[in-house]
């Protein structure tokens, strides 16, 4: 899965499955027993041609000491308001799934080797905006021993693609800022909206003075902000300390936020 670095997604089902997802923003690496899958790379963003085929590889590695089948299929995805990857059966109002082929269902991957797995993507004559898709792999089910209970358990991970068509891109722009609460801390964030035909993600490094008058530098989070859509990104402090120090507010931000080539000034008071 994004940018895509990549976010992972666990979601837990009324059926204990679990799901390792490899979207945006996450490690592309999923283990379950006997599943220890890793993809290479773990996102494409591609710049389509309306009736051109698109020919492209991902690099499939088996970490286990045993040859490992895994089965693949096309899904559609959305993000959750966390930046979570939800993939979904489901064709999707307007999917471009059906403009992909992909060269097979299953494969064989020995103990330790890798395989090349080819797929390929072609817009219709009357393509526009963005296609968006994943290409899930999965391997297959084991139990796993917990305490008393025994739980089935499915591993995926996820490639996900992008293909954007001549003329497609973000429109970007801040509508609100606000502290919010993530891990325990209070941090600010920006609520940024994509008016655009095409994701964007925001870049850049903004100088921050806190309320006794430390000077920061602060980074918005990678995450992709899809067309017509709302989404919370969080300013994160720029330093190699772990934990990062606590903020202390108010916040005084200003600087430039980037994405695709705009550059746009941002000045804001965050106040608990």
């Amino acid at each position: 899965m994004s940018t895509d670095s990549l976010p992972t997604g666990v979601r837990a089902t009324c059926r204990a499955a679990l799901v390792l997802l490899a979207a945006c923003v996450a490690a592309p690496v999923a283990m379950a027993q006997q599943f220890a899958a890793m993809v290479s790379p773990p996102r494409f963003e591609l710049e389509g041609r309306a009736g051109q085929t698109q020919r492209q590889i991902i690099e499939i590695t088996n970490g286990d000491l045993i040859a490992s089948n895994y089965r693949l299929r096309t899904m559609d995805w959305t993000l959750d308001p966390k930046g979570v990857v939800l993939l979904s059966e489901d064709l999707a109002k307007d999917s471009c799934r059906p403009w992909v082929a992909i060269e097979r269902r299953d494969i064989l991957v020995p103990a330790r080797g890798k395989y090349r797995f080819r797929f390929e993507v072609t817009p219709p004559a009357d393509a526009k905006g963005e296609c968006r898709f994943a290409i899930a792999i999965e391997g297959g089910a084991s139990t796993v021993d917990a305490g008393q209970v025994r739980i089935h358990v499915n591993a995926q991970i996820a490639v996900i693609v992008y293909v954007t068509m001549p003329g497609a891109k973000p429109d970007l722009s801040v509508v609100r800022a606000a502290v919010v609460e993530r891990n325990g801390a209070k941090v600010p964030a920006i609520y940024v909206r994509n008016a655009g035909t095409a994701h964007g993600r925001l870049e850049g490094f903004l100088e921050g003075t806190e309320g006794g008058g430390r000077k920061i530098e602060l980074s918005p989070d990678g995450l992709p902000i899809l067309p017509d859509e709302t989404r919370e990104i969080v300013l994160t402090v720029v330093s190699d300390a772990e934990p990062r120090p606590a903020l202390t507010f108010p916040v005084n931000v200003r600087g430039n936020l980037e994405w695709s080539g705009t550059s746009t000034p941002f000045e804001a008071r965050f106040t608990p």
